[in-house]
């Protein structure tokens, strides 16, 4: 295994993800490309999404002309956030990775699209309307995924 892939999202849980992700990276002397998948705009505003970095309350509705300037302002915050985890991990080789779609989806075509030979992920712990909102997206993976996938048990 000579690249490790790591699915982050805005979450307080990203930086145990980091941590573990670059820990099996270094066990494999592998490379590393940290990627966090942009969903649509309209989902940061949706009564589902967790205020993360400042999106609460972003807007009631979405109106056509705001959705290219939040999307463009979401994927700024999401490459800073990027930097910054590639800060913390100490490791200056990281490449980030932004993309945008569903996110099951996005993560296991950009695992194919960087040669990855594995995908580290959390899997978050929702219950009830998250769920339903969020689906179990490290399930989803697992099912897409030709690769192995490593998955961290995240409770909310």
């Amino acid at each position: 295994m000579k690249k490790v892939l790591i699915a982050l999202d805005f979450e307080p849980s990203a930086e145990k993800i980091a941590e573990t992700g670059n820990t099996i990276a270094l066990a494999l002397n592998a490379e590393i490309v940290l990627l966090h998948v942009i969903a649509e705009p309209t989902y940061y505003s949706s009564p589902g999404y967790s205020p993360i970095m400042g999106f609460s309350g972003f807007l009631d509705t979405i109106d056509v002309e705001m959705t290219q300037a939040m999307s463009d302002n979401i994927s700024k915050l999401a490459s800073e956030f990027l930097e910054k985890s590639k800060q913390h991990l100490g490791n200056a080789r990281i490449e980030t990775m932004v993309a945008e779609g569903d996110f099951a989806e996005t993560i296991v075509d950009c695992t194919q699209k960087v040669g990855a030979d594995i995908i580290v992920m959390g899997s978050h712990n929702r219950r009830g309307f998250g769920k339903i909102l969020m689906e179990n997206v490290a399930e989803k993976v697992l099912h897409l995924s030709t690769v192995p996938v490593f998955v961290i048990p995240i409770k909310d």
